[in-house]
């Protein structure tokens, strides 16, 4: 179902970013803007979906930083506003995140912030609540999707209680698992009226930010002392006591029924600032021994530790001893750490070995995906003009390029950094050629102040774009250079070829990286001009996502026709295979062959085979 139907007192299966997202419609969410990013990529696309229906506004910003800026200026109109990101998004939007601790808001102003424990698609495992720290923003965590769509319009009524914007932090776990959630009634949207001046605030001059500050440091100290909501204590028997927050509660729930154990409990979800009076009141509870289970970092035990010097409280507190500060929690991590707290006896479940040797299989691009034309083009024009290349790379697809066959991503740190990181190395290391990648959406995000650099500072650098006309990774959204919105509405087309001449790049160049021959050639000339003329040299490689095409001509009825191996011709020298990399070209008795059903049609494997031996069904190579 949409997250904008069903009635009060329904009873259905909703997403945990589906749930936060029908939570802020049941707060009256006027605003809503974010940038896709796993695991938040849900919420957001469920916000925008439901904002033509129930008329609230909602976009897809070009970054975290300018989401966040829409929605904290729609708070200063007196709206309700949410902003979405993954943990690395709060890294981009923190410059106006920090002031915003100091300046406060008008209307509700949530920020949804989702972390990525394990990091399974992220390059970091950083823990938000820090962050709220840092700031002085309260953090609330939900431990299932119910509570998150609870917590959601607490968060609201909290920010416009105390006038602060509030985090509402996610896990990969909690965003992408399932459960029964009851829908409360759906809110108008809260739009406001007019922009509130209050030059004392919403102005960050050095006179007004020391005051600020002190005034950040009150309101986060009365939150403290008021606010215990959805936190609770379950009381037991014995002196040692458990304090879990997040899906980590649903873990110590089941290990203690599975352990057989009835201890006091703090269960929190407000975990920056810790609800005072709930944790004193606990401190009586569990007189020996407190035992912290959270993921990531050790806040809740840091602050409790804190807390215990001022209360009084002389127990131990344990928590980052006993269990990881690296990658997810689990049951049995959690079970196994009790276990050894209360002294029983623990052994580790068995896994279910089927004893058959799997071979690794990498994350790889997608059958006729352009990313793996151009990184073959990249590979062969390096060949052919004898250089020695660095390759910093970026977020996204072609971040895959990593991978072999083609080895062609030396760095990969966050969204922009990889042409930042590779003006540097054209510096600092004068017998090498820089090629770094970038792909369109993240072009757009953060690549654009590095290439104005380029320029400025004469980096001699060859920039490839990885055009697929997309946000592909995190699921097909649009961007500024696609010419449509996520309602399909026609929008401007915002073109990464004239942007990089309007910033001073002289040498641009768009390609088809199916088009293998010319590309190269075009590479190779990029090449020659940075070395020529010490300056950056642009070279755009657009081929709209083969996934999404794929899709679109399955849609529209299309035929799509694979191409097949003459194994006459084929002689086994694997160009196509240990060069290429396609998933759809495989090897048997020494001859390649296609596997029918993935391949896509391009048609590149076909140029680049040195045999002819690669042709169309029905027709020609």
């Amino acid at each position: 179902m949409k997250v904008f139907e069903g009635k009060a007192g329904d009873r259905v299966l909703l997403l945990g970013n589906e749930a936060i997202a029908r939570g802020a419609l049941e707060a009256g969410v006027g605003y809503v803007a974010g940038y896709p990013g796993t695991p938040s990529t849900e919420a957001l696309e469920a916000l925008i979906e439901a904002s033509s229906k129930l008329g609230f506004y909602a976009e897809i910003s070009t970054n975290e930083k300018v989401a966040l800026e829409v929605a904290l200026g729609a708070s200063l109109c007196g709206g309700r506003a949410m902003a979405t990101m993954k943990h690395v998004g709060l890294n981009v939007a923190a410059d106006t995140f920090m002031s915003i601790g100091y300046s406060g808001v008008e209307g509700g102003l949530v920020i949804l912030v989702a972390d990525d424990p394990y990091a399974h698609s992220s390059q970091n495992e950083q823990d938000t609540r820090l962050y709220g720290m840092h700031a002085y923003i309260p953090v609330l965590e939900p431990w299932e999707p119910n509570e998150a769509k609870e917590l959601v319009k607490h968060a609201f009524e909290t920010s416009e209680k105390y006038k602060t914007a509030v985090i509402v932090r996610s896990t990969t776990r909690l965003s992408h698992i399932r459960s029964e959630v009851i829908l409360g009634e759906l809110a108008s949207p809260v739009l406001g009226d007019e922009f509130k001046r209050d030059l004392s605030r919403w102005v960050l001059l050095p006179a007004n930010s020391r005051r600020l500050h002190r005034e950040a440091l009150e309101r986060i100290n009365k939150i403290s002392r008021e606010e215990n909501a959805f936190s609770w204590l379950q009381e037991g028997r014995g002196e040692v006591g458990i304090v879990a927050s997040g899906i980590a509660y649903g873990y110590v729930r089941e290990a203690l029924k599975d352990l057989n154990l009835d201890v006091p409990v703090l269960k929190l979800s407000l975990t920056y600032p810790l609800p005072r009076s709930l944790v004193e009141e606990f401190f009586s509870l569990a007189p020996k021994e407190i035992v912290v289970v959270e993921e990531l970092d050790p806040v809740i035990e840091l602050q409790l530790r804190s807390l215990a010097d001022e209360l009084g409280y002389s127990g131990r507190i344990r928590g980052k001893d006993l269990l990881p500060s690296v990658g997810e929690l689990n049951t049995t991590v959690v079970k196994k750490a009790l276990a050894e707290v209360f002294g029983l006896s623990f052994v580790e479940p068995e896994l279910f070995d089927l004893e058959v040797n799997v071979p690794p299989r990498p994350p790889t691009l997608c059958p006729g995906c352009g990313h793996r034309a151009m990184f073959y083009v990249i590979k062969m024009a390096s060949k052919r003009m004898r250089i020695k290349g660095v390759y910093p790379g970026d977020i996204g697809c072609y971040t895959l390029g990593f991978f072999p066959p083609f080895r062609l991503v030396d760095t990969s740190y966050c969204m922009g950094s990889g042409l930042g990181i590779g003006l540097g190395i054209s510096k600092a290391s004068l017998d090498e050629v820089v090629i770094a990648t970038i792909g369109d959406s993240t072009f757009f995000h953060a690549g654009i102040p590095a290439l104005i650099d380029a320029v400025y500072n004469s980096h001699p650098v060859v920039l490839v774009v990885m055009d697929n006309s997309l946000t592909a990774m995190t699921g097909h959204q649009p961007h500024p250079g696609t010419g449509f919105d996520f309602r399909g509405e026609q929008r401007p087309k915002v073109h990464i070829e004239d942007i990089a001449r309007a910033v001073g790049v002289k040498f641009v160049r768009i390609v088809d990286p199916y088009d293998v021959k010319r590309a190269i050639h075009v590479l190779s000339e990029a090449i020659n001009w940075v070395r020529e003329n010490n300056a950056p040299a642009v070279v755009i490689a657009r081929k709209l996502c083969a996934l999404y095409e794929y899709r679109q001509k399955l849609r529209r009825g299309e035929k799509v026709t694979p191409y097949y191996v003459d194994e006459a011709t084929c002689t086994g020298c694997r160009v196509c295979t240990d060069m290429f990399g396609c998933p759809a070209i495989s090897m048997k008795d020494n001859k390649a062959f296609i596997i029918s059903d993935i391949c896509v049609g391009c048609g590149v494997c076909a140029e680049i085979c040195p045999f002819d031996a690669i042709k169309k069904e029905g027709g020609s190579s």
